[in-house]
């Protein structure tokens, strides 16, 4: 499937250098010099992923919100790039919408790295977001004593809609068990509710499910996907482990994911390896990212305090460190400050990344530096 791309800049050099950087990544590239003309075709197409220039700041700031205003239970929003000379601007960019930032003049490395991450980005939120039509009961548990059925009508990786017997609240979390069609698993799993109607058509998302279900519900989908889905996102470039805790980590990276998106990573050293989830809590464009660990079991909790007294016993141990996508907004459970476990614990980096967006750039990283231990991974 080829991905679509929206670039909106009156650059000649900079559009150039884009567009071969990627076609490299399997995305094609629909440029337009005027605002106006790129925000009735953001209207009336889809795109996969929005590139704007601030050459023209009122007009970018336009396409943005054009960009925010499509996200709707039948559309994903698009993965936006924000094209920059002055970094001080980063952070209103940021906080304005924009998922990636790039700075002018643009150096063919710098746009491979970023675009490199944001194609693997969009290319999961593909994957994930691609739905097969399904006709089977669903069972949804409100709590011990209560159960609501209804008819899947729908199924994606990351979640699904029903026909529920009766309206389920927004934002609330249940618990479904369905049976996959044509001989598939049983799965079971805690979902979220992120739209309903009064009729109890309802849109789940999936928040907590066991591995092995999981990938068995993958297979199922991928086998009924043939050519409709992108190929598998290749990870994000090996990224380096600064500080780790319980509650979060920070690793040094060109290419960081989104403020607020959803990722999975792998810890590695000599003789161990774990796999987690992490929320991104900081992005600092071309320089790093802080992640937060949303851990709601006591396994993951473990595996996370293991890896990090594997660590403090064996000085000059470098670790080693992966990131890939998970998804561009990570759920509503996990963004709220008081689903992670590390909330009754003292936890200084877990502190600073979930207030490090009042900070710039250079002051978060003096803090981070200046709470640094024996006890956190520094190089």
């Amino acid at each position: 499937m080829i991905l679509q791309a929206l670039l909106v800049s009156k650059d000649d050099l900079t559009a150039e250098t884009l567009i071969q950087v990627l076609a490299q990544f399997g995305v094609a590239v629909t440029r337009s010099n005027a605002a106006d003309v790129a925000l009735t075709r953001l209207a009336e197409e889809r795109f996969d992923q929005v590139i704007v220039d601030f050459d023209d700041p009122e007009a970018a700031s336009q396409m943005l919100e054009a960009c925010r205003r499509l996200v709707n239970p039948d559309r994903n929003p698009p993965v936006t790039i924000a094209l920059l000379h002055d970094a001080s601007q980063i952070r209103s960019i940021l906080g304005a919408g924009a998922h990636f930032i790039l700075t002018k003049p643009i150096a063919r490395e710098q746009a491979q790295n970023t675009l490199r991450a944001a194609t693997a980005l969009l290319k999961r939120e593909r994957r994930q977001s691609f739905r097969v039509a399904i006709q089977a009961p669903v069972s949804i548990r409100i709590d011990d004593s209560n159960t609501v059925e209804g008819i899947l009508l729908d199924l994606s990786a990351g979640g699904m809609d029903i026909l529920a017997a009766k309206p389920l609240p927004s934002g609330g979390l249940f618990r479904v068990s369905f049976e996959l069609p044509e001989g598939g698993a049983g799965i079971e799993g805690e979902v979220e509710v992120a739209w309903s109607t009064p009729n109890g058509q309802t849109g789940l998302r999936f928040c907590d499910m066991d591995e092995k279900m999981r990938e068995e519900m993958g297979e199922w989908l991928t086998a009924r996907a043939h050519e409709a889905l992108p190929e598998e996102p290749d990870a994000a470039s090996q990224c380096k482990l600064t500080d780790l805790s319980l509650g979060g980590c920070y690793v040094q990276t060109e290419s960081p994911f989104p403020q607020s998106s959803a990722v999975d990573l792998c810890l590695r050293t000599a003789g161990m390896e774990i796999h987690t989830e992490g929320l991104v809590r900081v992005m600092h464009p071309g320089r790093g990212m802080g992640i937060e660990f949303p851990a709601r079991t006591e396994e993951q909790r473990k595996s996370v305090g293991e890896f990090i007294e594997f660590l403090t016993g064996r000085p000059g141990v470098t670790p080693q460190l992966e990131t890939s996508p998970r998804s561009l907004v990570a759920n509503a459970a996990d963004l709220s400050p008081t689903s992670s476990a590390a909330t009754d614990i003292d936890d200084p980096l877990l502190d600073l990344l979930r207030t490090g967006n009042a900070l710039d750039e250079d002051a978060f990283l003096a803090e981070l530096h200046r709470q640094r231990t024996p006890a956190t991974v520094s190089q």
